[in-house]
């Protein structure tokens, strides 16, 4: 038996929020039958059964374990930490090295537990703050214990004043730092030593070729934050624009060709979490909350 793990973003027309779902492929080549469910937030949506397939002649390619081989590219699943107590209580967390609650230690394990039925994992890199490195080494516990590096530049963008602050609270208390935090100027620095949006990015952006080109040919995770994930977006798609948040332990692939070609396999996967009851509605995931 294989099975095959799709994630399926929809937005509903004249509803600008987005419906995430799960499309699972069960097939059993030997007997040619195919099992189609659908499942979002938990519950099955639809599920078929088709016997016969002509077409099940082929390897799944989420085979558990197997060896990744994909000698003109690498892999690399960029997952953004659990949940802290920070999140939960929209406050802005920015480079505060503030820890996973329980919630985001249960969302981490989940991700290992997908993870580790995916194809064989090369290394794992992880932001420096402890809510990354946490959410690192739990998947990496739960994916055979591979050595989790630490890498300063991938930390979540310094927010400066804003740090330790409710997000509801800044444009009464700091509406200076609130008219650099929504301005679309990316080149404009946070008061109190934050960074901008451009300096982020040209970090984020380092470390991830530095890894890529590392492990051209392999498959690794990288663990970092909201804001960081939101800026490569940018990099990799075709428009250069990002819309919605990116959710705590949600799943991002990126493919890197070359020296510095990327594209966008996968954006923000959370069907490990809908499954099991882990998601819900949570702040953070962007430039302006870090």
């Amino acid at each position: 038996m294989k099975i095959l793990i799709i994630e399926i973003e929809v937005k509903l027309r004249g509803n600008e929020q987005l419906h995430y779902f799960s499309l699972l492929l069960f097939a059993n080549i030997a007997s040619s039958f195919l099992v189609v469910v659908i499942i979002q937030n938990g519950r099955v949506l639809h599920h078929r059964f088709h016997s016969q397939v002509p077409f099940l002649n082929f390897s799944l390619a989420y085979d558990a374990g197997y060896s990744y081989s994909h000698p003109d590219y690498a892999e690399i699943v960029v997952v953004r930490h659990g949940e802290t107590a920070w999140n939960a209580e929209r406050k802005i967390q920015g480079q505060a090295d503030i820890e996973l609650n329980q919630a985001g230690r249960q969302q981490a394990a989940a991700v290992g537990n997908r993870l580790s039925k995916e194809p064989k994992i090369s290394a794992i890199y992880s932001s420096d703050l402890q809510r990354a490195f946490e959410t690192a080494q739990i998947i990496a516990v739960k994916c055979g214990g591979p050595e989790v590096v630490k890498d300063i530049d991938l930390r979540e963008r310094h927010m400066g004043d804003l740090e330790g602050v409710g997000y509801g609270e800044i444009k009464k208390t700091n509406p200076m730092a609130y008219k650099t935090l929504v301005s679309k100027n990316d080149n404009e620095e946070l008061p109190g030593g934050g960074e901008s949006v451009a300096q982020l990015f040209e970090r984020c952006k380092s470390a991830l070729l530095r890894i890529g080109r590392k492990h051209k040919g392999e498959r690794v995770v990288v663990v970092t934050h909201g804001a960081s994930i939101e800026t490569l977006y940018k990099w990799a798609s075709a428009n250069g624009r990002h819309e919605g948040k990116i959710d705590n332990a949600s799943i991002t692939v990126f493919h890197l060709y070359g020296d510095d070609k990327w594209t966008l396999k996968m954006r923000s996967g959370v069907s490990h979490l809908s499954q099991n009851g882990f998601l819900k509605p949570g702040f953070g995931g962007d430039k302006t909350s870090g």
